[in-house]
């Protein structure tokens, strides 16, 4: 059975589907946030190694920092996502479970209106056979 679009936008609890609204909001601006947020490394200490050795552990440990510093930001970015996509889901339950309740009322209606049609004709034939 066919639902019109009208009918479910009609049976779409838009208060919780606003009130949830900045929730969304605020998830996503923390997404776009943390991913466009990126944090440099910093220089390790001086040593007793020699300059080329030194230089060398330098720039292992700038690269070490540079991808614990990625690796943090990408867990952030897990996180934002995965809060943004639960408030998401849980909007998309709600309004499957008000789409759902819809389309049973819609079919309750369905077979009272062929119900009561039928009592109609029934009344009808009843009324030109006397």
């Amino acid at each position: 059975m066919a639902i019109s679009w009208l009918t479910v936008l009609q049976s779409v609890p838009w208060s919780d589907v606003i009130s949830n609204a900045p929730k969304v909001a605020d998830g996503a601006k923390k997404l776009w946030g943390s991913m466009g947020r990126k944090s440099g490394a910093t220089a390790p200490a001086g040593s007793d190694l020699s300059p080329a050795e030194d230089q060398s552990i330098a720039s292992l440990h700038t690269r070490l920092l540079a991808v614990e510093a990625e690796l943090a930001s990408q867990h952030e970015q897990l996180l934002a996502s995965s809060e943004l996509i639960k408030a998401l889901a849980d909007q998309n339950a709600l309004l499957i479970a008000r789409a759902e309740a819809a389309r049973v009322r819609i079919g309750r209606l369905w077979i009272s209106a062929l119900l009561l049609g039928g009592i109609a004709a029934a009344g009808l034939v009843l009324h030109f056979v006397r």
